[in-house]
């Protein structure tokens, strides 16, 4: 991609962009659209060249990779005082690049929520165009998803005969099984994707590529930004002149004519916010960093998404398989076979009896239920045991907040994590957690999967001398991890605690605004990838229209 090196060329635009992600490249890619501005994206990872990057199953081998920002969270108490890995795209496409390729949309009612905190531009009324405008969604069947958008969101290819068994055990259950990503009512369904006949399409294929012939729009990669810069006297807010940036070995000063966006995510913006300045000041005044806006709000209200997963031995046919060489090849000479997989196939919405002894509003889901044809364990990291398969609980809208904080002044040290996984005070996401692995325990021992499973356990181990009640304990102390969904950081809204504004500019300065997913002011009952794309839409629209 054009661009790569900066070498001697000025790093002067109008706007610059921090961060190829999901909603980063998406929005380089919109502003440059008009010939009559420049826009230069800043992305601190590599091109995104590794054959891994574009086979959908293979998106695991690239954990703990140069591709990975490679993070992990501080001991958590609830969780056996375990850390947590949480691997974050560090390449164009960020984690877009890197994710399990599940395109969620979410509930109407989580946008509508966002509408309550930052005002009308964020409803699902006003977003739903966002959405269609993304989309280029492969037999679209409703007339709310898009179908010629520039991200590719298909049906799977080749999926394993046991998703299909997972469904038909959800209908044994009683429960709906519907279409993908309605805004209401939202049963069990195959999962769609984000990809393309078959590999992977990352916000760098949907938007970076299609731009790249475009004289207006600079792409730099190994570009770490270190801080933004500021200027302005005692009369003015400051106003974002640009950031110094890391090029080579070289620190170098970006200018902007117009506006810094930063689009790094739910722990690199909050950690270069506060690398700049802007943060809770007692934190920055520890670091030694002069404090130029005192916003508390910087880092706070952390929200993931936390799964825990019960992966029963099955018989033959799952992925398993799928590293044979007769797979790759069929892949690579078709685009068909097991490693056209994202693993997560299928997943389906239930309400617990604890959102209704706690009065969660409108019939809404607490729990989503994932399904993948392979024993998902180690967090990713280890090579897959043996057949077998991973039925999941999903916490969707925890009540724990957690934090990102600075570990340094060095913005080449990463930032302390602490998700506070089940630290709400009245263990309603404990509680909810268990209620959704009792489900993923009866989805197991229905007929129709059970048709499929050995008797024997592969997560927890010696699942079969247990009760449920023993490996839903066990699954969820043990062996739960992060979806990959932090958000919140640097959330925005109306009042004037929140760190961004309704059009996402950081309150308290001029000429910087946050686009990614750390404005979202709740994490929405779904998976981030999508809303974080149509973040990078809005805040383009919102930048053209201001």
């Amino acid at each position: 991609m054009r661009g790569r090196r900066a070498a001697a060329h000025p790093l002067t635009a109008d706007y610059i962009v921090v961060g190829a992600g999901s909603a980063g490249a998406a929005l380089a890619a919109r502003l440059s659209e008009d010939p009559d501005v420049s826009v230069l994206l800043l992305e601190a990872g590599l091109p995104d060249t590794a054959l891994e990057l574009h086979v959908p199953a293979a998106f695991s081998k690239l954990f703990r990779g140069r591709y990975d920002w490679n993070y992990d969270t501080v001991p958590q108490e609830r969780l056996e005082g375990r850390t947590v890995y949480w691997p974050r795209g560090k390449t164009l496409g960020g984690s877009s690049s890197l994710n399990a390729m599940m395109w969620v949309r979410g509930f109407a009612a989580d946008y509508d929520e966002w509408a309550d905190a930052a005002g009308p531009t964020w409803s699902w009324r006003s977003l739903l165009p966002y959405f269609r405008r993304v989309e280029r969604t492969q037999d679209a069947a409703n007339p709310d998803h898009g179908s010629d958008g520039p991200q590719s969101v298909e049906h799977q290819r080749d999926p394993r005969p046991h998703t299909a068994a997972f469904l038909e055990a959800a209908r044994e259950l009683g429960h709906p099984v519907t279409a993908a990503n309605l805004a209401e009512g939202q049963g069990f369904s195959q999962t769609m994707v984000s990809q393309r006949r078959g590999a992977r399409a990352s916000t760098a294929d949907a938007y970076l590529r299609p731009a790249r012939r475009r004289r207006n729009l600079r792409v730099v990669t190994g570009a770490l930004v270190r801080r933004v810069t500021f200027a302005g006297g005692p009369d003015a807010p400051p106003r974002a002149t640009g950031v110094y940036v890391d090029l080579g070995g070289v620190t170098r000063h970006a200018l902007a004519r117009r506006e810094v966006i930063l689009a790094g995510g739910a722990i690199n913006t909050p950690q270069l916010l506060m690398l700049s300045g802007i943060g809770p000041a007692e934190h920055l005044v520890d670091h030694g960093i002069p404090v130029l806006v005192d916003a508390p709000g910087v880092g706070e209200n952390l929200q993931d998404h936390l799964v825990a997963g019960l992966a029963p031995e099955a018989r033959g046919g799952t992925l398993f398989g799928a590293e044979r060489a007769a797979e790759l090849g069929r892949y690579l000479s078709s685009r068909r076979g097991m490693l056209t997989s994202n693993v997560g196939e299928a997943c389906g919405f239930v309400r617990t009896e604890v959102a209704d002894r706690t009065g969660m509003p409108g019939g809404l889901p607490d729990i989503e239920i994932i399904f993948a044809p392979v024993p998902y364990v180690g967090e990713g990291l280890i090579p897959t045991p043996a057949e077998g398969i991973t039925v999941g609980a999903i916490l969707l809208r925890p009540r724990s907040r957690g934090t990102i904080r600075l570990a340094s002044a060095d913005p080449t040290v990463k930032a302390v994590i602490d998700p506070g996984y089940l630290t709400d005070p009245d263990g309603i996401d404990e509680a909810t957690m268990l209620a959704g692995l009792a489900e993923c325990e009866r989805l197991i021992g229905t007929d129709a999967l059970g048709a499929l499973t050995t008797g024997g356990w592969i997560q927890p181990e010696g699942g079969e001398r247990l009760t449920p009640a023993e490996r839903a304990e066990l699954s969820l102390r043990r062996y739960s991890h992060t979806l990959y969904h932090p958000v919140g950081t640097a959330r925005m809204g109306t009042d004037a605690a929140s760190v961004v504004d309704p059009e996402l500019r950081v309150r308290g300065v001029d000429g910087l605004r946050v686009a990614d997913a750390s404005v979202m002011p709740t994490v929405i009952r779904g998976h981030t990838n999508a809303p974080a794309i149509v973040i990078g839409e809005v805040a383009a629209d919102l930048i053209r229209r201001g």
